[in-house]
Parts: C-alpha cells; sequence; structure tokens
C-alpha cells in the first residue's frame, strides 16, 4: 500500500511542484515547451539505445550466449521511455538514466547486489533420503 501511495499519489505531487517551481523562473510557455523537448529527445535517444540493445542482442545470440543483459537493458530501455512520454522533470531525469548505459549498468549492479543478498539469507536444510529396503 505505501509504494502503491508513493507512485500514483506521491509522484504526480512531485511532478507538479517542481512544474510551478519551474514554470515560477523560466514562465508558463517555456516550461511546456521544456516538457516536449525533453519527450521527443528522450524517444529519439531510446530508439537508438534500442536498437544498439537489438544488435548487441543478436550478436550474443550468433555467439551462442544468453544475452541476459540485453534482456535487462530493453525492458530499462522500455520503462524509460514511458517515463519521459509522461509530462514531468523527475520523470524525465529517471528516464535519461535508464537510457544511459553507464548509469544502466550501476542500477543493474545495484539491484543484482540485492537480490543476491536476499537469496543468500534464506535457511537451506540439505538432507538424504535413505531407503531401509535397499540396506536388507
Amino acid at each position: 500500500m505505501n509504494s502503491f501511495f508513493l507512485l500514483f499519489i506521491g509522484l504526480p505531487t512531485l511532478e507538479i511542484y517542481i512544474m510551478i517551481k519551474v514554470g515560477g523562473k523560466i514562465g508558463a510557455i517555456n516550461t511546456v515547451s521544456l516538457i516536449f523537448l525533453t519527450a521527443i529527445i528522450g524517444v529519439y535517444f531510446a530508439k537508438l539505445q534500442g536498437i544498439q540493445t537489438l544488435r548487441s542482442g543478436m550478436i550474443n545470440l550468433y555467439q551462442n550466449k544468453i544475452p541476459v543483459y540485453e534482456i535487462l537493458s530493453g525492458a530499462s530501455i522500455a520503462i524509460a521511455s514511458l517515463l519521459l512520454i509522461v509530462p514531468g522533470f523527475f520523470t524525465d531525469f529517471i528516464g535519461f538514466l535508464l537510457l544511459i548505459p553507464f548509469t544502466r549498468r550501476i542500477i543493474f549492479s545495484i539491484a543484482l547486489k540485492k537480490s543476491v543478498k536476499e537469496n543468500n539469507k534464506k535457511n537451506t536444510i540439505d538432507g538424504e533420503i535413505i531407503d531401509k529396503k535397499d540396506e536388507l
């Protein structure tokens, strides 16, 4: 419930607050123009990154490697495109971070470290089944 609240109530509130502050500094028309400009530039770069990721994935497939990074990159590029289309400066900032390959690798490494730590915390009991019929 808490993450739902932050996503659907907190994020638009933050976006509106930032738009009001930026609009007060540079004007309303410039703010709207800047929002459209970031959306257009972001979608263009998302297209370029998507094509580059697809090429890299195809190269990995030709080399009989599993394109795990490319699959994750493709999903993050799709999320970045969605964030760039949504009007607002905070979502644009997060979207551009996901589009840059360097920051995308950092985000993936942080996420994978957390998942590995969570997997290591699970309690596992090793055991062996002995069939008594075999002993007779």
